[in-house]
């Protein structure tokens, strides 16, 4: 049934027709009915805050459609947007199984559907079913792998022109649709949020976009952002 952010909610996820696409919802018949059992699926509009940084864990979120980004922020206010997460991703995990308070914050980018499964209810999800518990772990550790990446990429780029290239780059190979104009991506981020993501100013990434645009190496069209010279961002890339 069409949803008011014109979104269908699919309530069971033994019928969810893209599971098998997503590492921790691609599980046995079994574990899907108790996972079914204890979820509570909802639809949430774009700017939804899910969790706030150093709040008491509740529970965990599994992305069903939309995307969601995780941010930290320090003392004085100045926020990072910590990766971007997408469907099949599970939210708030390390906080629930650890007991400890989130470490990030989560707010949906665009309207979204999520299953939110209480921490106990979880536990005795990840206790009962191996299979849920194996995901979670792969899941986990994966993340800590890219984590590693970016701090690695991002902590040896020796300009900000090359943070920004190497995120570009990221993207098109995770999303990119190659089209007669070039590597397009959807970016619903602002310029302001694509800063956060790699610590500098939205004056900063304003000024490589209009420098980039000007050499024409990308078009902007609205939301859509098409990589002309995908090259020129490459040679750009040292590490």
């Amino acid at each position: 049934m069409p949803t008011p952010y014109n979104l269908a909610i699919h309530n069971s996820c033994a019928d969810c027709t893209v599971r098998t696409d997503r590492p921790f919802c691609n599980m046995g018949a079994s574990t899907l009915e108790a996972m079914d059992a204890v979820k509570f699926t909802s639809v949430y509009p774009k700017g939804s805050t899910l969790f706030v940084e150093g709040e008491k864990p509740r529970g965990i979120f599994v992305v069903c459609s939309g995307r969601v980004k995780l941010t930290t922020s320090s003392s004085e206010g100045r926020k990072l947007i910590v990766r971007i997460a997408g469907p099949g991703e599970v939210l708030g995990a390390s906080g629930a199984i650890l007991d400890h308070p989130y470490e990030l914050s989560a707010e949906t980018l665009e309207p979204a559907q999520l299953n939110f499964i209480g921490r106990d209810d979880f536990m005795r999800l990840l206790n009962g079913h191996p299979e849920a518990c194996m995901h979670a772990a792969q899941q986990l550790s994966e993340k800590y792998h890219a984590a590693q990446r970016e701090i690695r990429a991002l902590g040896l780029s020796q300009t900000t022109s090359e943070k920004l290239a190497r995120l570009i780059l990221n993207w098109c190979e995770k999303e990119g649709d190659e089209t007669p104009r070039g590597t397009r991506l959807q970016v619903l981020l602002t310029h302001e949020e694509i800063a956060q993501m790699i610590g500098t100013t939205r004056e900063t990434v304003t000024r490589i976009f209009s420098d980039w645009r000007r050499k024409n190496m990308i078009e902007i069209k609205g939301s859509n952002l098409f990589i002309r010279e995908h090259q020129q961002l490459s040679d750009m890339v040292t590490v």
